[in-house]
């Protein structure tokens, strides 16, 4: 799975940079209105639930739980394309929605951490997005009746931490996959 993951450190890194730009728009605009925060959010978790399956598909062969990355980028798109054809969602049902994504993706990622842990050093970085991903879905499952802004500051807090934990974690897949090429 390591050498895997080394071979497509930009698909990492890529999804690490779609969850900062999610995060600069959530905290810029705060008080978006309900379509635009549906519509960004639509089109945030389809770019990640692609990269991610991308990333499970080309897994496949070498490692026996890629179709748990699979699946965690088939929700993702799901729930994108979910939001994008039906933008009269109300808030309350988005925040549940995505609560329900954030605990099934923070499970997987912490999945994939712990098989990682004999592999890598600094494996905690994606089981600490998993926390923070389930701690997310937690938090919006106790209060689903946030308005739109609370929902925006909370989704823009964790898609910058989430995003900077890929980056940083691409980013030594992107040296250890360097290091392995020059051998």
């Amino acid at each position: 799975m390591l050498q895997r993951l080394t071979q497509f450190w930009w698909l990492l890194i890529l999804r690490g940079v779609i969850s900062i730009v999610f995060a600069i728009i959530a905290f810029t605009n705060p008080k978006l209105a309900f379509q635009a925060l549906i519509l960004v959010l639509g089109v945030f978790l389809l770019a990640d639930g692609f990269t991610a399956m991308y990333l499970g598909f080309r897994m496949r062969g070498y490692d026996d739980d890629w179709w748990a990355i699979l699946l965690e980028g088939a929700l993702g798109a799901g729930l994108g394309l979910i939001a994008l054809i039906n933008p009269e969602m109300t808030a309350e049902g988005l925040v549940l929605v995505l609560a329900v994504w954030f605990l099934v993706t923070g499970f997987f990622e912490i999945v994939t951490a712990i098989k990682l842990r004999k592999e890598i050093e600094h494996e905690w970085l994606l089981g600490f997005a998993g926390l923070i991903s389930m701690g997310l879905g937690i938090l919006m499952m106790i209060n689903p009746n946030a308005g739109a802004i609370s929902i925006m500051w909370w989704l823009g807090i964790y898609a910058a931490v989430f995003g900077l934990l890929l980056l940083v974690l691409g980013f030594r897949m992107w040296h250890l996959h360097r290091k392995w090429s020059e051998v």
